[in-house]
């Protein structure tokens, strides 16, 4: 089994999934985007040109690039995970008995690429050539039978590695559950990842991985917000105390609105001892200290300022905070613009959208290498560098 985990944001990036957009984007359209969480419609095209030069600009930095369909489709070719698969994907209760019965004969004579493509860009109702009945006839030609799955473009949401373990994480807007449970079957099924043990799962309490922040070894910070909740902060942190993956687990409130969806809208870490965030938070931004006693019960301390907190846990005096932008209005902008949505690909090296050029220009200042990458119709989708990227290895931190 190959070696993977991770301890921290910041170690030297070794392995990371991504996710090359695909024919999932061109399902969007006015009328859905909203319900598929997209800001706009994406010029796909463009998309893919930019998310090739990210993963070509990883890949200058030695990084290894795993794409999420080529492990799906690597992973259907096992009939198990074929059938499982497909029963997921059929379960909804809008298909009925008889289109759900031609539909499972139909995706299981399909190629593994076949497959994986029907499962991530969908099944429209005018696709389909028999299970003809009562369903088909009521649905309008262009209804969805299988959703797509734009959304997959944010890898970082779906799958958490915690030091050797890689959490399946549980996503909250019905657009998105069937994610979650392709990327479980690849960490249970694809031969790679043989033998890797997991915690959460998409069936339990809503925890996404865009909320959940690796501080430094043993300290996790996670975003209670529009996508996370206290309950599913509480079973992540009972799971982490029990395997031995964290000390201290910060519960983090946020605004539960579109431009703070998840803890990394806000803030990531640049290095072992910085992090961008927006000021617009700061000042309010909290933490609760979530600990585990001697009888394995949580020991919740009381709010104090997030930077204190997590300066505390990290066992460092300060926890240095760089500023999106250089004034209220420029923040506001940049932020929206996934301005602290940086990917750190080793200590005081992060990718960046170039298009936030203040905020850019402070990372700079602050000793920080940018490595700036286009992202004009990437960020459609309301996600950066970070969101579009799952490290599956990162190097250790020093002790």
């Amino acid at each position: 089994m190959t070696s993977h985990g991770a301890d921290s944001e910041v170690g030297r990036l070794r392995t990371v999934l991504l996710h090359r957009p695909g024919n999932e984007l061109k399902r969007l359209t006015p009328r859905n985007n909203d319900r598929l969480l997209f800001d706009g419609i994406p010029w796909v095209a463009r998309a893919q040109e930019e998310h090739d030069g990210f993963a070509e600009a990883l890949r200058n930095r030695g990084v290894e690039v795993l794409y999420l369909t080529d492990l799906i489709a690597e992973t259907l070719e096992d009939g198990g995970a074929r059938d499982h698969a497909i029963t997921t994907a059929l379960s909804g209760l809008h298909l009925g008995d008889t289109l759900r019965e031609y539909l499972s004969t139909f995706l299981r004579e399909a190629s593994p690429a076949e497959l994986t493509d029907y499962l991530t860009a969908g099944i429209r109702n005018d696709e389909v050539r028999g299970g003809f009945g009562l369903v088909t006839s009521l649905l309008a030609h262009d209804d969805f039978l299988i959703d797509p799955l734009p959304n997959l473009l944010f890898t970082r949401d779906s799958s958490v590695w915690v030091r050797d373990r890689v959490a399946i994480t549980s996503l909250a807007m019905p657009a998105r559950a069937r994610e979650t449970q392709l990327t479980e079957l690849i960490y249970t099924r694809h031969p790679r990842f043989r033998g890797t043990q997991t915690v959460h799962g998409w069936h339990h309490e809503h925890v996404e991985g865009g909320d959940v922040l690796l501080l430094a070894p043993g300290v996790i910070a996670v975003g209670v917000g529009e996508r996370t909740t206290p309950a599913g902060v509480e079973r992540f942190a009972r799971q982490a105390f029990h395997a031995g993956l964290a000390h201290t687990v910060l519960a983090v409130p946020i605004t539960q609105e579109r431009a703070t969806m998840h803890l990394d809208t806000v803030c990531t870490m640049v290095d072992v001892d910085k992090i961008v965030m927006y000021p617009n938070v700061a000042d309010s931004l909290t933490a609760y200290a979530v600990t585990a006693n001697e009888d394995g019960a949580l020991d919740v301390a009381g709010a104090e300022p997030f930077l204190v907190a997590a300066a505390k846990a990290m066992g460092i005096d300060t926890l240095d905070q760089i500023d999106t932008g250089l004034d209220p209005v420029t923040a506001e902008r940049e932020q929206w613009d996934d301005g602290n949505n940086t990917l750190a690909i080793a200590p005081r090296v992060a990718v960046a959208y170039e298009r936030n050029v203040e905020t850019n220009d402070r990372l700079e200042d602050a000793g920080i290498e940018v490595v700036r990458i286009s992202g004009s119709e990437l960020g459609s989708g309301r996600g950066g560098p970070r969101c579009m990227s799952c490290p599956v290895a990162r190097e250790p931190l020093p002790a």
